[in-house]
């Protein structure tokens, strides 16, 4: 595939999303950009909703996993399912009979405002570090394939990239994201479908059901050693709660469903929602389990976040294929990218500015904080690229920005669950406290009891804030 036929990919798909936000936002005020006019349709909201939980980081990782861990992924993902109708049955209800704009104003109705800045405040670091690192690993490959033909430097191709973003996002903002999030998700499930069928015909295989279910790559469930990180409980369970707080207690996701006309339909939206992404999911993974044994068959010295781009731009398996999984991968990176950006000027303009609560210059001081947060996605990629420099301790960056999402589950499982009331101003140390602890018990149970929390440092991360606000709690007399 050729620079010049990339280029216009881009230039042609972020044209079409440039024509939905014109269409988007007329006439569009901060509650359109905040909360699309509670008008969209839940099918809509609910078919997009897949392009942004399957992220770029997704989208060429999940198929490299099957070499070294089969179809594990799996037992996480049927976890999802049960944390999915605890969103849907206990969060959504409470979210619209609150009339929520930012999820987090929750936090302040139940404990104070120590406890809503706290549980804001995690939200924007760690969904600032995780869009930068999705949109890092795709600015990386555009940067590999195509703009060092042209001796474009990086910055400058990160400048673009947010640049377009901000673009198609500044004006309707969720109301936009709603639409072109339903395209990104089609133009995903296309070229993983393309990758799948022309794979199979070049594999010769005549029965595609039979193949994968008979491979050795495709065991799915892992009940021998508790102590690893593939036990069928720790994934299933770290699957739940993963579902719950980063869909449940994550701004980002939960402003797309909070922009469905009535709770009804963000019920509907959330059970069709997770239908499909259990369907998608499992194709991703009988996807990887193709390309493994294509790369082995054909020798190809490519594994893991490099077998699926290897593989698909190789020009082996002809032009549609590169084409495809070029689109999907863009697809998946902005889908996770343009949200992101609309999700954080949200919760810093209601979250921390409050300008719900002003009378003068809203709409003003929204637009400032989207420009300012494109800003700091610019920043933040740039500083991984020229100033971390190793992939690894990126890696590790992102990981641990996933730790932050511990204190949001401590929070609000005490709020829920328990009548108590805490002593907000403690709170913040509380949540800071919770996932250096959890990092060291981690740390100490791998290498000491040969242990492997995995995935399920998120419920440890939990309990330590759930037991540390049990500690804080005001007494009766209080």
């Amino acid at each position: 595939m050729q620079p010049l036929h990339i280029i216009l990919l881009i230039l042609a798909y972020f044209g079409v999303l440039i024509l939905i936000s014109y269409i988007t936002g007329k006439s569009a005020n901060n509650n359109t950009f905040f909360k699309a006019d509670n008008s969209s349709p839940w099918y809509l909201v609910a078919f997009g909703m897949i392009g942004a939980s399957l992220s770029g980081v997704t989208f060429i990782s999940v198929p490299g996993w099957i070499e070294g861990q089969q179809m594990s992924y799996m037992q996480m993902v049927l976890g999802y399912v049960v944390g999915y109708a605890v969103i849907g049955l206990i969060l959504l209800p409470l979210y619209y009979r609150l009339n929520l704009t930012s999820i987090y104003t929750y936090l302040e109705d139940r404990f104070g405002r120590y406890s809503y800045k706290t549980g804001a405040s995690f939200f924007l670091l760690s969904r600032t570090v995780g869009a930068a690192f999705r949109l890092f690993l795709v600015a990386n490959v555009l940067q590999l394939i195509l703009f060092d033909a042209y001796g474009i430097p990086f910055w400058v191709t990160v400048t673009i990239t947010i640049l377009l973003i901000w673009l198609y996002t500044f004006k309707g903002g969720i109301k936009t994201i709603v639409w072109t999030d339903t395209l990104q998700t089609l133009f995903m499930l296309i070229a993983v479908g393309v990758c799948i069928v022309t794979i199979k015909d070049e594999m010769q295989i005549e029965s595609l059901t039979s193949y994968i279910s008979e491979n050795k790559l495709s065991k799915m469930f892992f009940f021998d050693d508790w102590k690893s990180g593939n036990y069928f409980w720790n994934r299933f369970f770290s699957g739940a709660f993963i579902a719950i707080v980063m869909t449940g207690l994550d701004q980002d996701m939960m402003q797309k469903n909070l922009t469905c006309r009535n709770l009804k339909d963000a019920q509907k939206n959330m059970f069709w929602f997770t239908l499909v992404l259990v369907i998608v999911n499992f194709f991703f993974l009988a996807l990887g389990v193709l390309l493994t044994d294509y790369a082995t068959t054909n020798e190809i010295n490519a594994h893991k976040d490099q077998l699926f781009p290897t593989i698909a731009m190789s020009g082996e398996l002809g032009l549609a294929t590169s084409l495809f999984f070029l689109l999907g991968l863009i697809a998946a990176a902005y889908s996770s990218a343009d949200s992101a950006l609309t999700s954080l000027t949200t919760s810093f303009s209601i979250d921390i500015l409050e300008i719900d609560k002003k009378e003068k210059n809203q709409e003003r001081t929204r637009k400032k904080i989207h420009i300012l947060f494109s800003i700091i996605l610019i920043a933040t990629i740039l500083v991984f690229k020229y100033f971390i420099a190793d992939a690894s301790v990126i890696a590790k960056i992102f990981q641990f920005a996933g730790y932050t999402y511990g204190p949001l589950l401590g929070l609000y499982a005490f709020g829920l669950f328990t009548k108590l009331n805490v002593k907000d101003k403690l709170v913040p140390a509380i949540c800071i406290a919770s996932p250096i602890l959890t990092y060291l018990i981690s740390i100490f149970s791998k290498s000491q009891l040969n242990f492997d929390f995995g995935f399920f440092v998120l419920v440890l991360n939990g309990f330590i804030t759930f037991f540390g606000l049990l500690a804080i709690k005001k007494s009766k007399n209080a």
